[in-house]
């Protein structure tokens, strides 16, 4: 591997499939995936600029992502690829169709995201929290200062606001989270919070995939019926028993979408 690339988990053989991880949560978030569809799909996981092995050797941004892992993809010359990307991982999906279109991609899935993180007089739909650019400053500067607190804060927001997430999912989030270096992880929450994708998507043109965890305690209903009403090819799939992460919680139910997807 060069000094400039993603590092990249390509295992399986079949239809490509990409499984873009979120923020502070590497490539691992996907493991369930990898093992059930390696039969049936090319599993492309990389980690992002800032995560797990590729670390520090891309810049720390939403655009370098997107353009080193369409790189490897050019290179693999890779083409019916199903893009999936879960919170962050869908801003490198969106980037990387705006930087260099569509025609390699036949289905995009996205897992619990908005076009727009930050919450601003026209928009409302960024995080339920209520995550203004002001309210982000305070937050940019906490990521390094209070890194110790936050794995254990992260891993159970991942997770349905009312439901008891299973102790081993929990403790695996904790632990992947809390192995990140901050101080990596602060650039790119930067660049994903200076994200919007909303133009982009109005002029999708690829089926595009909402997957929502209907107990989400980061995204609400605002955000799906934003996709609704602007997205050209949509289908909305509501998770009951998941938050922020269905692969994790409902993860049989949302291979199986992969599947149909994989194989229609």
């Amino acid at each position: 591997m060069s000094n400039n690339v993603l590092y990249i988990r390509d295992e399986g053989q079949g239809r490509p499939i990409v499984l873009v991880h979120g923020w502070s949560c590497p490539g691992q978030f996907f493991q369930a995936q990898m093992e059930a569809l390696g039969s049936r799909a090319r599993c492309i996981v990389p980690d992002l600029p800032g995560h797990g092995k590729t670390a520090d050797r891309v810049p720390m941004t939403i655009e370098a992502a997107a353009d080193e892992l369409h790189a490897y993809l050019a290179d693999q010359e890779l083409n019916e690829i199903i893009l999936c990307g879960w919170s962050m991982g869908a801003l490198v999906a969106y980037s990387m169709l705006e930087r260099y279109g569509s025609n390699r991609f036949s289905a995009v899935v996205v897992l619990d995201m908005s076009p727009k993180v930050l919450n601003t007089p026209d928009w409302q739909n960024g995080t339920l929290s209520g995550l203004t650019p002001e309210l982000n400053d305070h937050f940019l500067d906490a990521i390094v200062a209070d890194w110790k607190k936050l794995p254990s804060r992260i891993a159970r927001r991942l997770y349905a606001e009312h439901l008891d997430p299973a102790p081993h999912l929990l403790e695996f989030a904790r632990l992947e989270i809390a192995r990140a270096d901050p101080a990596l992880l602060r650039p790119m929450w930067a660049s994903l919070t200076r994200q919007d994708f909303r133009e982009t998507l109005k002029t999708l043109e690829l089926p595009f995939h909402l997957v929502a965890g209907l107990q989400s305690q980061l995204y609400g209903p605002g955000v799906h019926r934003w996709h609704e009403e602007n997205v050209p090819d949509f289908h909305l799939h509501r998770f009951e028993k998941s938050g922020h992460a269905p692969q994790l919680e409902e993860p049989a139910r949302f291979n199986e979408l992969l599947l149909r997807l994989i194989d229609p």
